[in-house]
C-alpha cells in the first residue's frame, strides 16, 4: 500500500514538474512571446479592417506590446534551440544571424516610433501599421518555418 501512495505521489508530483520545466525552454517562451505579438497585431488588424472601433488605448498597449517583445525575444534563439517543442524556427536564424538580428532591429525602431507617434486615430494606426506588418512578413519569410 505505502509503495501505491509513494508511486502516485511521484506520478502526480512529476507531472505537475514537467510543465513548469518546459515553460522555461526557450521553444516555449519565444512562441507565447510571439502569440502576444499575434493579439496585439490582431486587435489593431481589426481595427484597420473596419470590424472593430479605433481604441487608442488598445492601440498603444498592443504597439508597446510589440516593441517590448522586438526587443526580448532574440534572447531566445540560443543555439541548441532549433528543434523540439514544435518549434516553426527555421535554420536560417542560426545561419544568418546577423541577418535575424537586423530584422528584429528593425521592427523594434519602427514600433518604438509606433509608440512615440502614438496614433490618436484611425489614419494614424494605419500609418504605422503597414510598416509593422511588413516587417513580420518579411522576417517570417525567411527565418520562420513553413507550416504544413
Amino acid at each position: 500500500m505505502k509503495f501505491r501512495i509513494l508511486f502516485a505521489a511521484a506520478v502526480i508530483g512529476a507531472a505537475g514538474f514537467a510543465p513548469a520545466i518546459a515553460a522555461d525552454e526557450p521553444q516555449v517562451v519565444r512562441q507565447e512571446m510571439m502569440k502576444k505579438v499575434g493579439g496585439a497585431t490582431g486587435d489593431m488588424a481589426k481595427m484597420v479592417k473596419g470590424e472593430a472601433d479605433f481604441d487608442a488605448a488598445v492601440t498603444l498597449a498592443a504597439l508597446t506590446t510589440i516593441s517590448e517583445v522586438a526587443g526580448t525575444i532574440g534572447g531566445f534563439f540560443p543555439e541548441g534551440s532549433d528543434t523540439g517543442f514544435e518549434t516553426e524556427a527555421a535554420p536560417a536564424i542560426w545561419t544568418d544571424r546577423a541577418g535575424f538580428d537586423e530584422k528584429l532591429a528593425a521592427l523594434k525602431a519602427d514600433a518604438d516610433a509606433a509608440v512615440a507617434a502614438a496614433p490618436a486615430d484611425l489614419d494614424g494606426l494605419k500609418a504605422v501599421f503597414g510598416p509593422l506588418t511588413k516587417n513580420c512578413g518579411s522576417c517570417h519569410e525567411t527565418y520562420r518555418l513553413k507550416k504544413s
